[in-house]
């Protein structure tokens, strides 16, 4: 899976951790965010970077880290087509993908630790929407993401 992530500044070590599980998991990751911690690249300026990665198409998912996960989940969330959930649980990022079919996770480094950090990266990437659902459940499923697709083209 073609995997795109970032970070700021704070978020370093965390992004090393995820992206070298991630690798050694097979998926091909692309960085678009700060590249050595001399570097100071700001939230929203690598948020942008994220979102716009993902709009061109290239990406399946995209990993988006900050010292809480809320600044760079607000900002990837202004560009359409971009759905993130700022997780705090291994739970949540899985059925992010599973549930709501978001294509972004967004955590925090100042609240998740490097192991949970990526168990919830290989949970998020792993995660298909509606697998295992019945007809019914996922027939309301998509309509739920359709009606967010609405919501969004009215609202953009």
């Amino acid at each position: 899976m073609k995997i795109v992530i970032a970070c700021e500044s704070s978020s370093m070590c965390l992004k090393k951790s995820i992206t070298s599980h991630l690798i050694n998991l097979g998926h091909e990751l692309t960085d678009v965010g700060q590249q050595n911690e001399n570097d100071n690249i700001l939230y929203y300026d690598v948020a942008t970077n994220l979102a716009k990665a993902m709009q061109s198409g290239e990406f399946d998912k995209g990993i988006v880290i900050c010292s809480t996960g809320a600044g760079v989940s607000m900002i990837v969330n202004k560009f359409s087509g971009i759905y993130c959930v700022a997780c705090e649980s291994v739970f949540t990022a899985e059925k992010i993908s599973h549930i709501n079919n978001a294509n972004v996770l967004a955590m925090g480094s100042r609240l998740i630790g490097y192991n949970m950090g990526c168990e919830m990266s290989e949970k998020f990437v792993n995660g298909k929407w509606c697998d295992g659902f019945n007809s019914e459940r996922k027939k309301n499923n998509e309509r739920g993401f359709e009606e967010l697709q609405r919501i969004e083209r009215e609202n953009f």
